[in-house]
């Protein structure tokens, strides 16, 4: 593996591009979960002493734009927050920049920042070219600095200008970040044996080759939410009104294998709104799965116990409702405990990681993702338009 590192590249004094990704939930002008941007702290730091003039760039939700090209709702989607958030963090004042790209007035501030200085701009997805991928699109974010780097594995599936075109006009390097999610993910992909990957979540069908590609590497993969419906239909079971596709059976029937570890029992809600206890075998037709049960708990443990490597992505059931998130919260603990020092644990995804943290032991995991669906993409062995030019297997 061999990653094309920012600390290759000579920064004193130029304007690098970073690509971020500070994605996080904004309400009322005020950050409610920064664990995205301090992820990054320590790199823009790093860039501060090493006198460069940093400039970055992030996206901020999925804002929508009309006919004319306009964002709906702008305030909404705006960066500014991200900026003056950034400031506090990092004691230092942090400029943002709301002026278009491609503009001689955005250019101009650009160039009269000084070495160590911060500015932020505005929201990339307010360009219609950014999510097209357009070249001349990229080539005028380009023109902007002197180099490029990308710190933002999470958006890196992303064929998007600022992950990837962007790349053919300037000098790109990996960040740290990025260059450490792919360096953990890559452990799961080479395990130490026994390995054991537990997966939940809801869609089969975004998690075909994720399943596939960790079948070759892991022992074990048990499976869990609403994920294991499908398994359980593909083997003989009724699920009643759980959530479930005929696609998604006809999927689980081609990936069924002896390493694939389906719930022998499960928590159920009824007809009055009450959970019930069920075998796999006894669900009624009027009756909803919402959470693997204690046997399968018990089950999925002794798996756990015995690995050397641990992938989790995905509550085991409805982990919204208090009642049942049980066997999410089993699962969390089981992994963060056997990764104290016992395994190397890796667990990502948004649901996952609340549950974890609801546990209090996320320092008892190597390594927590803040990757989503770049994470699984990865581990399903598939191509990443941002590490393109940046990370060569």
């Amino acid at each position: 593996m061999k990653i094309k590192s920012f600390n290759q590249a000579k920064l004193a004094h130029k304007i690098v591009l970073v690509r971020v990704d500070f994605n996080v939930p904004v309400r009322a002008g005020k950050i409610k979960d920064d664990f995205k941007i301090v992820a990054n702290l320590e790199f823009l730091k790093y860039l501060i002493k090493t006198q460069a003039k940093i400039v970055l760039v992030t996206h901020l939700g999925e804002p929508k734009l009309n006919a004319k090209g306009n964002v709906i709702g702008k305030d909404a989607f705006s960066t500014a927050p991200l900026a003056r958030h950034l400031s506090k963090l990092i004691g230092k004042k942090v400029l943002w920049f709301k002026e278009p790209i491609g503009s001689n007035k955005l250019k101009g501030k650009i160039d009269d920042l000084k070495s160590g200085q911060i500015a932020v701009l505005e929201n990339i997805r307010f360009y219609s070219g950014e999510i097209a991928n357009e070249s001349s699109f990229a080539k005028q974010l380009a023109k902007i600095a002197d180099v490029y780097i990308n710190n933002a594995f999470a958006v890196s599936h992303r064929a998007h200008a600022s992950v990837s075109a962007v790349k053919k006009f300037l000098p790109s390097f990996a960040g740290p970040l990025l260059a450490e999610e792919v360096n953990n993910l890559n452990k799961v992909l080479k395990p130490v044996k026994p390995m054991v990957a537990v997966l939940g979540g809801a869609k089969i069908e975004t998690k075909i080759n994720l399943i596939k590609n960790l079948s070759k590497r892991a022992n074990f993969i048990l499976v869990g939410g609403a994920l294991m419906n499908n398994f359980l239909v593909a083997s003989g079971h009724k699920v009643g009104k759980s959530l479930v596709s005929k696609e998604g059976v006809k999927i689980a029937k081609k990936l069924k294998s002896k390493k694939i570890i389906i719930p022998d029992d499960v928590v159920v809600k009824l007809k009055n709104g009450k959970i019930a206890w069920r075998h796999v075998k006894d669900i009624k037709k009027d009756e909803t799965i919402v959470d693997i049960g204690p046997e399968s708990m018990k089950l999925f443990g002794a798996y756990i116990k015995r690995a050397k490597t641990l992938m989790w992505n995905g509550p085991m059931g409805i982990f919204e409702e208090e009642a049942s998130r049980w066997g999410t919260l089993f699962v969390a603990r089981a992994v963060a405990s056997k990764s104290s020092g016992k395994a190397f644990g890796v667990v990502g995804g948004g649901e996952t990681i609340e549950a974890l943290k609801l546990t209090q032991m996320e320092k008892d995991i190597d390594w927590i993702s803040t990757g989503g669906g770049a994470s699984l993409t990865y581990l399903a062995g598939e191509t990443m338009p941002g590490l393109v030019g940046l990370v060569k297997k």
